[in-house]
């Protein structure tokens, strides 16, 4: 057959050959495809399916074969050629060969067909079999293993990814409580107490958050009381917690709370022959204070006491006090600061006096130094101003604006010169605004109405004047005074006290809240006066005392003064009450509320960025009537205190209510109120919600603290020693 395949396709190098002709080439090519034929044809018999793993049965085979084709080659190709020529007598040879090449290649592809169909035909249930089923038990197990790989991989990276879930949002994180601290409300006391209570901040406990301390009356029942129907006490409350830190009970009302009097430490190294001048007062038998000082100024009495225990360090009693402290440079060479105050006789007929006191020992340095003050009215001040000279004045008044030289008053309370250099200086320019050699008054201003002064410096009375040196040397170094009364503001140059400007206004019935509303580095100004039921906000420029910006509510009844925080972004944030802006401005004369019907008072935030937009954070039925704001500088963040008088249905009072603010948290969920959104916006589009809020949540608060102002406490305190 293959010679007859060889002759069908003409394969090089074979030739036709007759019976008995024995062609070597021939003969090899005939022996190697008929080994390929046995190997196709007969797959199940050609050992691929043995089960002796390529033992005899492959050797056999090949012997077998091999006898076959060297036998029987020549009768198969006679007997196959005569049946081809019986089948078709009239083809030639050349045909015949093409039909039995056709034959061979067709059968060729039907016995491979059948065996991959059969599996192994007639020997599948022997060796072929068993192949196959070594094949499927190794597949199976590299299945089960990459299986188990898998599970190995993906087990661990499951249990992984559900921690990661539940820590991220089952468990909620466990916020620190700086974070949680403004959030809390303490009642205290009775409300509706007049004047207002004493409100002070400070970090008492260490804690790095300014805690509240306040002066608190509560009524008594007692039959025989002692003190009357009320009991007087300063209580210090956790700016975590809101709970009593400590409480000491005083036999008047506290009117002032001052903290910050820095008592602790030992001596500084003084220069030579300044051993001389560490001679304490013979008073001074208490050493000095481990902790913050705070000062409770009662009408006769003013105590000194440990902010941390509330126990007391020193007191003394004078006449009837008529001014908080002044934190004056050290004047004794103990290197602690020293005090002054307004003193007035009970009569208020005479004039008012100014005492100095040690702030070591609280004792008087010399004796009162009285002034004879023309104007009238309530005492204004005192306060202390630095000059460019470097030379200490003190400013007060009543009615009018009065200045003197702490070098004049310490020499007339004491009949001794000033210990240090600076504390002799004088400026010039000041001193020959005198109007005669003889006195020691310097006129600064005076009106037509009871007039008060206050440093033009953002956020001055935020800190309620405390008496740390960093805050007071932040004031006493202005620039400018704002001097302002009922229906007037007037902001006077430092250098030579002339007035910049002035501006006439409706009654203004709380003080101006200095902040940077504009970006020109001078503080602008907050007033609010109220008439006709209608409350009006204006911001004035510090600069030239131009409205910047102005809006009219409906009156909250409420006397309380703004306030101003300091931003990271440079500029000040306004916080103030009021009630329901006036969106339509026209034909509006007077806003009443009906009888009965409770005031809603709210508290709104305005930020000069968007000027159309204010923030509303808060809105109650109570009456606030004094607050404050609190800086939390290691997360940049701060609270709004307020003390509150909370209404009752009965006809008893109402009870005082001590509220902390978080101002990021009652921003977050504060509500937008929109201001003259038709025309008047300032800018060419108005701001979207999403960018508006945006903005106020990514707002940082800082505490306002000029420049260079710490190489000045330093500086003066050199000259000081």
């Amino acid at each position: 057959m293959a010679a007859a395949l060889s002759r069908a396709l003409k394969l090089p190098g074979k030739k036709g050959s007759e019976l008995g002709e024995y062609d070597p080439l021939t003969q090899a090519d005939s022996e190697d495809e008929s080994e390929e034929d046995d190997l196709v044809l007969n797959y199940p018999r050609n050992g691929l399916g043995r089960s002796n793993c390529l033992g005899t049965a492959s050797s056999d085979l090949r012997g077998n074969r091999s006898g076959r084709l060297v036998g029987g080659e020549d009768e198969a190709e006679e007997e196959e050629e005569d049946e081809w020529r019986e089948r078709l007598p009239s083809k030639s040879r050349q045909d015949r060969d093409d039909m039995k090449g056709m034959q061979y290649w067709s059968q060729r592809d039907t016995g491979r067909d059948r065996v991959g169909e059969d599996g192994g035909g007639p020997g599948a249930s022997g060796g072929a079999g068993v192949g196959a089923n070594g094949t499927d038990v190794d597949g199976k197990r590299k299945r089960m293993r990459g299986t188990i790989r898998a599970a190995f991989f993906l087990v661990p990276l499951f249990c992984a990814t559900l921690l990661v879930l539940l820590c991220a949002f089952l468990i909620p994180c466990q916020k620190g409580e700086l974070d949680k601290q403004p959030q809390w409300e303490t009642a205290l006391g009775d409300g509706g107490v007049v004047p207002p209570p004493a409100l002070a901040l400070w970090d008492v406990d260490g804690d790095s958050v300014d805690d509240v301390l306040l002066g608190d009356t509560k009524r008594t029942n007692d039959t025989h009381p002692i003190q009357g129907n009320k009991v007087y006490s300063a209580v210090a409350l956790s700016a975590i917690t809101g709970q009593v830190l400590w409480r000491r009970f005083m036999r008047e009302p506290v009117n002032y709370i001052q903290c910050g009097l820095q008592c602790e430490g030992h001596p500084v190294r003084l220069p030579a022959g300044g051993a001389a001048l560490r001679a304490y007062p013979e008073t001074a038998p208490l050493p000095r204070a481990s902790g913050p000082v705070c000062l409770l100024v009662g009408r006769m009495v003013l105590t000194a006491v440990n902010g941390t225990t509330g126990d007391k360090f020193w007191s003394v009693t004078l006449e009837k006090i008529a001014s908080q402290a002044v934190l004056l440079p050290d004047l004794q060479g103990d290197t602690v600061p020293d005090l002054l105050i307004v003193t007035m006789p009970m009569d208020e007929a005479s004039d008012l006096s100014l005492i100095l006191l040690s702030g070591l020992t609280g004792a008087i340095l010399g004796h009162p130094v009285p002034f004879n003050l023309t104007g009238q009215g309530k005492p204004m001040g005192p306060l202390l101003h630095e000059t460019q000279q470097g030379a200490y004045y003190i400013l007060f008044g009543k009615g009018t604006v009065e200045a003197v030289s702490l070098r004049d008053i310490y020499i007339r309370a004491t009949s001794k010169m000033p210990i240090t250099q600076a504390l002799r200086q004088k400026d010039p320019s000041w001193e020959k605004l005198k109007k005669t050699n003889s006195s020691a008054l310097i006129h600064i201003y005076s009106g037509k109405d009871q007039v008060d002064l206050l440093p033009l410096v953002a956020g001055f009375g935020n800190n309620h004047n405390n008496l740390d040196t960093v805050s007071n040397l932040n004031s006493t170094k202005s620039d400018r005074f704002l001097v302002y009364s009922s229906s007037k503001l007037s902001v006077l140059r430092e250098r030579d006290t002339h007035k910049e400007w002035s501006l006439s206004s409706a009654p203004i019935h709380s003080r101006p809240a200095p902040g940077h509303f504009n970006d020109d580095g001078i503080p602008d100004l907050l007033i609010q006066h109220s008439a006709n039921g209608i409350r009006k906000v204006q911001i004035i420029d510090g600069a030239s005392g131009h409205i910047l910006w102005a809006e009219e509510f409906l009156c909250p009844h409420l006397v309380l003064e703004a306030s101003s925080i300091a931003t990271t972004t440079g500029l000040s944030a306004f916080l103030f009450w009021a009630s329901e802006p006036i969106r339509t401005q026209k034909n509006i004369t007077k806003a009443t509320v009906a009888p009965g019907v409770p005031v809603i008072r709210k508290l709104f935030l305005l930020h000069p960025a968007y000027p159309t937009v204010l923030v509303q954070l808060a809105s109650t039925t109570d009456t606030a009537v004094t607050a404050a704001v609190s800086y939390q500088e290691h997360h940049n963040g701060a609270s709004y205190i307020t003390v509150s008088s909370r209404p009752t249905t009965d006809s008893e009072p109402g009870a005082q209510v001590v509220k902390s603010l978080s101002l990021r948290a009652a921003i977050s969920k504060g509500e937008l109120v929109r201001l003259r959104e038709s025309g008047k916006a300032r800018g060419p589009v108005k701001p979207s919600d999403f960018e508006v809020n945006k903005f106020f949540r990514h707002l940082s608060f800082k505490r306002q603290v000029r420049g260079g102002i710490r190489l000045k406490y330093m500086h003066s305190l050199l000259k000081v020693l």
